[in-house]
């Protein structure tokens, strides 16, 4: 699953820019307020998350934050490193990070391409945001938009200690 910044705030098309300028570990930015970190908001593409995220789904990601066991995280590919991924960190590894999808079917975590350096984990996901449907036409009824509101926005929380890497 690949995240991708969302806009064009330079007249920068999305496609050519990437998810955010990357703070130096340790370095705290803000505009001179301790404690603060950036937040950027990246966009989901692919299934390797479902259930937990889905394509289209909107993320709000805090960089240079510790990362735990459990927690769903930015970073990138070990292979092509202009390729951003959303995964989940499983558990810390001798070199890194081991991490994984929460679709199994899916691919494309440390099952094939193992321990991810720490310096290539970039951000933890704070929240997500999901999209109403864009399939959806004419008047929807109360219970529709109230069942999208209570699900639209949501803190994406550690998975559960039964977790495990293989």
């Amino acid at each position: 699953m690949y995240g991708a910044e969302r806009g064009t705030r330079d007249g920068v098309p999305e496609e050519d820019r990437e998810v955010a300028e990357v703070p130096e570990r340790g370095r705290v930015s803000g505009g001179g307020r301790a404690g603060r970190r950036p937040l950027r908001v990246v966009e989901v593409t692919g299934p390797s998350m479902v259930p937990t995220l889905y394509h289209g789904d909107l993320l709000l990601v805090q960089y240079g934050v510790p990362v735990r066991p459990g927690d769903v995280v930015i970073l990138r590919h070990p292979f092509q490193q202009d390729l951003l991924v959303v995964k989940r960190a499983v558990e810390q590894r001798p070199g890194g990070w081991w991490v994984r999808g929460d679709n199994t079917f899916a691919g494309g975590d440390s099952t094939d391409y193992g321990v991810v350096p720490e310096e290539l984990v970039l951000a933890r996901v704070r929240a997500r945001y999901r999209p109403p449907a864009k399939g959806s036409k004419g008047q929807r009824s109360v219970t529709e938009v109230l069942g999208w509101a209570a699900s639209a926005l949501r803190p994406v929380r550690s998975a559960s200690t039964r977790l495990r890497a293989r």
